[in-house]
């Protein structure tokens, strides 16, 4: 009878692939609530009414969710756009000094702790299945899971942004005035231990620093644009 028992199948979890939409998602939720409530928050300080308030709320999360979406389209757009020029390169290069190109993959294998000899065969293998594909991976840094997508991104942080300034206006339309910056703090607050919990979560790191990090940030960003508020607003 074997009594060796059979290994398992091992499945290491990796949190790198969720890194693109992670970035612009928890960057758009954060960016959401922090600068509508401190906009809020100043807005407030300033001794305005109700309706001002609520209605600064809604304008941040309006222009802040299209300006994230712009924003991140057209820098992700650029960076598209560069890889798609080293790429065209790479295939020129590819058609017209293979061998030197052979060379040059050889040589980074080599860096990475291959002897030349195994380095030349890997790279011999590699460039006959798919030339430019190695290349794009191995020489430029450029993959599947770092590929820039302008309208992912773009889409993520419009959404992320609103969802993150949404509670801020919530709470602002059913706060009076004189209790719109306790209830837009409080509850903004609170959303940024949530955030910071659950981008941890999903990027795989422990929560507390997260949550330390991002409730330091926004309650200064919100305490600042408060003083701010208060001071112009007694001045004028």
């Amino acid at each position: 009878m074997d009594t060796q028992t059979t290994p398992q199948p091992h499945h290491a979890v990796h949190y790198v692939n969720r890194v693109g939409w992670l970035r612009a998602t928890v960057l758009g939720a954060n960016d959401g609530i922090v600068s509508t409530a401190s906009l809020m928050t100043g807005i407030a300080a300033s001794g305005a009414s109700a309706q001002a308030i609520l209605l600064s709320g809604i304008a941040a999360l309006v222009a802040g969710a299209m300006s994230m979406a712009a924003g991140e389209y057209v820098s992700v757009s650029a960076q598209s756009d560069t890889e798609r020029a080293d790429l065209a390169k790479e295939r020129k290069a590819l058609a017209t000094q293979p061998h030197a190109e052979w060379v040059e993959l050889r040589d980074i294998y080599v860096e990475r702790g291959l002897t030349p000899d195994l380095a030349g065969q890997v790279a011999e293998q590699l460039m006959a299945a798919d030339a430019l594909g190695a290349h794009a991976r191995d020489e430029l840094g450029i993959s599947d899971l770092a590929t820039a997508r302008p309208v992912q991104a773009a889409l993520a942080s419009a959404a992320s942004f609103a969802a993150g300034a949404t509670p801020a206006v919530l709470a602002a339309a059913v706060a009076p005035a004189s209790g719109a910056i306790p209830a837009i703090v409080g509850t903004c607050l609170l959303c940024l231990i949530l955030l910071g919990h659950v981008g941890a979560k999903l990027g795989g790191a422990k929560p507390l620093r997260s949550i330390l990090r991002t409730l330091f940030w926004g309650a200064l960003a919100m305490a600042t644009t408060a003083g701010a508020g208060h001071l112009f607003g007694a001045a004028i």
